[in-house]
């Protein structure tokens, strides 16, 4: 009996050291996977989960639910997932502004680097800066000249405070010395509906969320936000070729998991995630949303999202 519980403790202790649990040991993936996703559903980055959790559920043979946790940027979401079971059941999408930009403003009530686990980049793209044709401008130089004749007359929506629509815009604001107001919302598609009611004058958005209004004669668009023209839309100029040198504003989503999460887990979630991001059909259903699979490793995660907060802070 003194070998036998001497086993026991010795077991006991080895999965603890290697962070495993013996149900988490035995069972990956877990029966139900949930991927949370920071903005309300319609929008670019539930669009994109939705794409890859297809491709995830058939490769993993499990249940892959989206679930959408809307608030505060994205960062409620972010919120949740860092306190969330760390048994490989829950991954998040992350973005730019909670991971990287959201934590240099305020206190998110969580550590991105430490609370929360790199997977691989996902995704990555520029925004697009569209206005409601009743503001009156379709260039970029009118939005800037008619922005300097009347300070705070022109507001524009993003996705949340910290978020890559709230900064693309402060960043204009800076190089272009105006002033525009902004106003959050709680994600891109109820940003882009009073956008498209002429409650909101402007809003950098995707743009596979602007293309159809801007087919439509609904949107005008002015400029990308990246250093190189978007090939979803190679007709319309960047911001940087605009008059404003250097101008880059690249949006960019990324998996991440809660920041305890056992290494064999994070290192088998990384595995599953780049091959479903590297899946052809995946592959062409993003591109269909101007949105570029990024896959590598968390190595590569963890230093692009150190860099881009030190960018953004």
């Amino acid at each position: 009996m003194t070998r036998r519980r001497h086993f026991i403790a010795l077991s006991a202790a080895l999965l603890a050291a290697t962070g495993l649990s013996s149900a988490a040991a035995q069972e990956w993936p877990p029966r139900t996977v949930t991927l949370v996703v920071g903005f309300a559903a319609g929008g670019a980055t539930d669009g994109a989960a939705r794409i890859i959790a297809k491709k995830l559920q058939e490769n993993i043979g499990r249940t892959v639910v989206v679930e959408n946790r809307a608030g505060a940027g994205g960062n409620l979401a972010h919120q949740y997932v860092a306190k969330a079971a760390a048994d490989g059941s829950v991954i998040l999408l992350g973005s730019i502004g909670p991971l990287a930009i959201a934590p240099n403003l305020m206190n998110v009530g969580y550590d991105p680097q430490k609370d929360l686990a790199p997977l691989t980049m996902g995704v990555s793209f520029p925004n697009v800066l569209v206005v409601h044709p009743g503001v009156g401008v379709k260039t970029l130089a009118e939005f800037v000249a008619k922005a300097k004749a009347k300070p705070a007359s022109i507001d524009y929506a993003s996705t949340g405070n910290g978020s890559a629509s709230h900064l693309a815009g402060e960043l204009l604001n800076q190089r272009a010395g105006i002033e525009t107001v902004h106003i959050p919302y709680k994600g891109g598609a109820p940003a882009l509906q009073d956008l498209l009611g002429g409650r909101v004058a402007a809003y950098y958005s995707t743009p596979s969320t602007a293309a159809p209004h801007i087919e439509a004669g609904k949107l005008i668009p002015l400029a990308t936000t990246g250093l190189t023209r978007s090939p979803f839309m190679p007709n319309v100029p960047t911001i940087a070729e605009s008059g404003y040198s250097g101008f880059n504003a690249t949006n960019w989503y990324a998996f991440v998991a809660p920041g305890k999460t056992p290494a064999p887990v994070l290192g088998r979630w990384n595995a599953e995630l780049v091959k479903a991001l590297n899946a052809p059909e995946v592959k062409a259903e993003l591109d269909k949303h101007g949105l570029t699979p990024a896959p590598g490793s968390r190595e590569e995660l963890a230093r692009f999202i150190a860099s881009e907060s030190k960018a953004w802070g």
